[in-house]
């Protein structure tokens, strides 16, 4: 019965949605030619015969030969358009086109102006549901890889069916708003029409309209009919399905709250018999067991003697990889390619101040700074009971108290990239492009540095909120971020050297799985040097494991591709941030990669760690085959070097010497800069429960500020007059030359600090 059904379910997907015959523009010489179009599964298909219930009648030789299979289909169509993405537009009353927006474009005429609109209606709803089983389908394959994320299959089911049955009520309410706007414009008109010609003419129109609004609306009768008939179905099904996982949700809360309680308890025993009477939850954790990254094989995270393996792709897919508890699939297959690299490692001298200098330019600038914030205080917190709502969350939508956090906000945070911005100093003193594409790896490196011991959450910045860095004076370079963007949040930010520049666009998806978090980011990161040599690259993925029990630990992982770009492009560079494995014996957090000139000639070897250093190598020679290629590499030289933090830097929440400079109370700056967030501020002070009091009002704040701009956004709707968007204050949005829509910085924040010109900034604080 079963197999049944499901072969009805499956004729019933493949019947097409609507069928007949058009008129196709073909050329100059034959313009619109007669042709039988077929709609069906989000794709719009043109044969030159008469399409019989999806195949087109063929003579008897033919049909015998192809027996009205899919090959036959596929044989006879003349053309077919995906209608995901496309665009649907009318050009007169029979008249309208359908394009991809790259090669495809069908421009078609209808016998009628009501055919026409059927058809267009036909494609819209079709459309609709195209790009709702695309979302369905990616959002299938993110849950593929959850852990514990799976609903009954026949539950999901039936739930994507009513979300695509309500995508289509939806779609019908909007065209029948639409028809019935253009209904009443003739009514209008006929009343106020004295003339009996014009009347009639008027009257032929209504007809029209009615006969596309009644079209339409029996669409929308339709649709709530099927929905309707879904949900009845199985209304009583979901019910006890809601009360079992119900009372299995119940059964895990209580086990995980005991697990809470007796943590709590086993951790204050410890502490009374430590005779402690503060503790701070630092000095806890270096009684537990070591984590992977305290026992590493090999402490430099350099290029030893011996040989090493890359994974080097030979195409341009995407893949990225992850940790055994966080796996996903590979996106893409790649060739992999065996790179045997020999050569001692040296201590090569660097091209710019070693770490050590470094660390004293920055405490002896024209400006004293300071080197640390006060010491973290100890709040317990009952983890669980802010944690169980949040699982399988975007965590930029859930509220979280400071203790989660650390007196940094996101835009503070992004700026700690350049705390290690001297490599690009040397980057930009090569002469050539691969060895320069080197050190440019090695700085997108070192901006995960700080992840290995550092676990607290940035705060989110408000809508509007900005942050300044001036550090010209003793490292050479000065940033500006401003949140550009609250759903989703959005950061834009520019940063520029002596040398070079860089912005970035930083956005990122966030889950919360129970067991671990994971952080997707979504912007790109440029840097350009004077030369007119130019870098793109996409940020990897960071897991924070062990969220409820357990130690914090990070993980990077996943592919980095940077892309050469203006003079030097065509040259890239492919990194591969190896995840955490309890089975192997490699070094653990390790990174490796090869730069490529245009050719594809690997000229660089690349390998380290990306909490310790990273050693590039130029390669002088390959004695191997294509499949199986043996490098022979120069002395390997060290690009970057992390500068350790103090040791008692657990006790100020892991900060660097630069960290805990960013958040330095600092006079002129804009009245939206971060340092001036007032729960940030407290928090720092060690007044966490006034933090969390002002984090509150700050967001309530910016709550209210929304709700206002979107009844604004309305009510101009609703009267018929435009109604101008938020816009940022110091970027602008615009498309670059792909069509991709980025922010980009207008270069007049310094000027106004000079003449403290802050007329423009919102009232966010």
């Amino acid at each position: 019965m079963g197999d049944v059904s499901t072969t009805k379910s499956t004729l019933a997907q493949n019947e097409p949605a609507m069928k007949g015959w058009l008129f196709k523009w073909t050329n100059y010489l034959k313009g619109y030619q007669r042709r039988w179009f077929v709609l069906q599964n989000g794709h719009l298909s043109y044969y030159r015969a008469e399409n019989n219930g999806g195949v087109p009648t063929l003579s008897i030789r033919r049909r015998r030969r192809f027996k009205g299979n899919q090959a036959e289909m596929a044989h006879t169509c003349r053309g077919s358009i995906s209608l995901h993405g496309a665009l649907i537009y009318t050009v007169d009353a029979c008249t309208f086109v359908i394009s991809n927006g790259g090669t495809q474009t069908f421009h078609i005429r209808a016998a009628s102006e009501v055919e026409r609109q059927s058809w267009v209606t036909a494609l819209e709803l079709a459309k609709a549901k195209a790009i709702f089983r695309r979302s369905m389908e990616s959002e299938d394959d993110e849950e593929e890889t959850d852990e514990g994320s799976g609903s009954p299959e026949d539950w999901s089911s039936v739930v994507r069916k009513l979300e695509a049955q309500l995508n289509d009520i939806q779609t019908c309410s909007d065209l029948i708003q639409r028809h019935w706007k253009s209904l009443v414009k003739p009514l209008t008109e006929m009343e106020t029409n004295l003339d009996p010609d014009g009347v009639q003419a008027k009257s032929k129109e209504v007809g029209e309209r009615a006969t596309l609004f009644r079209i339409s609306t029996n669409a929308m009768i339709n649709a709530c009919g099927e929905y309707l008939k879904t949900a009845q179905t199985h209304g009583h099904k979901w019910i006890r399905l809601l009360q079992h996982e119900r009372e299995q949700r119940q059964r895990l809360q209580e086990m995980v709250e005991t697990l809470a309680q007796q943590h709590s308890k086993l951790e204050q025993a410890a502490n009374a018999h430590t005779n402690r009477p503060t503790v701070n939850p630092s000095d806890g954790e270096e009684e537990d067991e070591n984590e992977f990254y305290d026992a590493v094989a090999d402490s430099t995270g350099g290029v030893s003697d011996g040989h090493f393996t890359l994974d080097i792709p030979t195409g341009t897919g995407h893949r990225r990889n992850s940790s055994d508890s966080s796996s996903e699939p590979d996106e893409t297959t790649e060739t992999k390619q065996v790179v045997v690299v020999t050569g001692k490692s040296t201590n090569l001298a660097r091209k710019v101040q070693q770490s050590e200098s470094h660390i004293a330019t920055i405490s002896t600038s024209k400006r004293q700074r300071r080197t640390r914030v006060p010491d973290k205080p100890h709040y317990p917190l009952n983890l669980w009971s802010i944690m169980k709502n949040c699982i399988g969350k975007d965590l930029s939508k859930i509220p979280m108290p400071v203790n989660f956090s650390e007196p940094l906000s996101m835009l503070q945070r992004l700026t700690e990239d350049y705390e290690y911005a001297d490599t690009l100093d040397v980057a930009a003193k090569c002469t050539d492009p691969c060895e320069q594409l080197a050190y440019v790896a090695a700085f997108t490196i070192s901006s995960y540095s700080t992840t290995s011991s550092r676990i607290g959450k940035p705060f989110n910045p408000l809508l509007g909120e900005t942050y300044e860095c001036d550090r010209t004076d003793d490292l050479g370079w000065r940033a500006f971020n401003e949140q550009v963007s609250h759903h989703p949040p959005m950061v834009a930010q520019f940063c520029e050297g002596r040398e070079w520049k860089c912005w970035q666009e930083f956005t990122m998806t966030s889950k919360f799985r129970g067991k671990y978090l994971q952080v997707i980011p979504l912007g790109t990161a440029q840097v350009e040097f004077n030369n007119g040599n130019k870098y793109s690259w996409r940020k990897v993925t960071t897991t924070v494991h062990n969220i409820i029990v357990g130690k914090l630990w990070v993980d990077q992982h996943g592919d980095m591709e940077i892309t050469g770009k203006g003079a030097a492009a065509g040259i890239k560079c492919h990194l591969k941030y190896i995840p955490y494995s309890y089975f192997t014996r490699d070094t653990q957090r390790r990174v490796k990669g090869v730069v490529m000139d245009i050719g594809g000639n690997v000229k660089w070897i690349i390998n380290g760690t990306w909490d310790n250093q990273i050693e590039i190598a130029p390669v002088t020679g390959n004695t191997g085959s294509s499949s199986n290629p043996v490098y022979e590499t120069g002395p390997s030289v060290v690009a970057w070097k992390r500068r350790m933090p103090s040791p008692d830097a657990d006790k100020y929440y892991g900060f660097t010497i630069l960290a805990a400079q960013l958040n330095e109370p600092e006079e002129g700056v804009a009245p939206t800069d971060s340092r001036l967030r007032p729960d940030q501020r407290l928090m720092e002070e060690g007044r966490w429960d006034e933090a969390n009091t002002e984090k509150v009002r700050l967001e309530e704040k910016q709550r209210a500020t929304r709700r206002k701009r979107e009844a604004e956004a309305e009510k101009a709707a609703a009267e018929g007059r435009p109604y101008e968007q938020y816009k940022p204050v110091w970027f602008e949005q615009v498309t670059d030359e792909n069509g991709v829509a980025l922010h980009v910085y207008k270069g007049d924040y310094w000027v106004c600090k000079e003449r403290q010109e802050w007329d423009r900034c919102p009232d966010i604080f």
